[in-house]
């Protein structure tokens, strides 16, 4: 069949047929979706996993976890990792920011993020040594069991006033 062909059988076919008007058509509306309702189970009261350190403890600049590549920590240092949430405990008191930094620490691993920034600031004490909440920051991360390594990030970043925090891989 050729094309003129086609073109008479369609005529043919559609011989008797009235056009609707456009003002007559009636727009089609998307449909209505409701969104899915999944019950949301209650946050589980974060546990008191972190002890302070002694008054004169060192804050670590890094921060390796046990039996991981140090090739883990070089790729933190170099950002390799994206930075998916932050933390900032500026002005808080060393209980309000240990608190607020495992709600923190729970919720990112709950949203399986595999890397944090917490900004603690530099603080420095009056005979030069790290400011307490620095210290007590650091000594905290090092004691939480989703806390695989830390760094400072470069000074653009925050410097010696934050840590960029690797987390265990789907960790709940």
């Amino acid at each position: 069949m050729t094309h003129e062909t086609d073109t008479e059988l369609f005529r043919l076919t559609i011989q008797g047929v009235t056009p609707l008007t456009p003002d007559g058509r009636i727009a089609p509306t998307p449909a209505k979706t409701r969104p899915l309702r999944r019950p949301t189970p209650p946050p589980a009261p974060t546990p008191d996993v972190l002890r302070d350190p002694h008054e004169h403890a060192y804050a670590p600049e890094e921060f390796l976890r046990n039996g991981l590549s140090r090739m883990t920590l070089r790729k933190l240092r170099r950002g390799q990792f994206p930075v998916q949430d932050e933390l900032d405990l500026h002005g808080l008191t060393s209980e309000s920011a240990r608190s607020l930094l495992q709600t923190f620490l729970a919720a990112a691993a709950q949203n399986r993020f595999r890397c944090v920034n917490i900004i603690h600031g530099k603080g420095r004490t009056p005979d030069g040594s790290d400011g307490l909440l620095k210290r007590h920051t650091r000594h905290w991360l090092t004691q939480h069991p989703q806390v695989l390594a830390f760094c400072e990030p470069a000074a653009m970043h925050g410097g010696g006033g934050a840590v960029w925090v690797l987390l265990r891989a789907g960790a709940t």
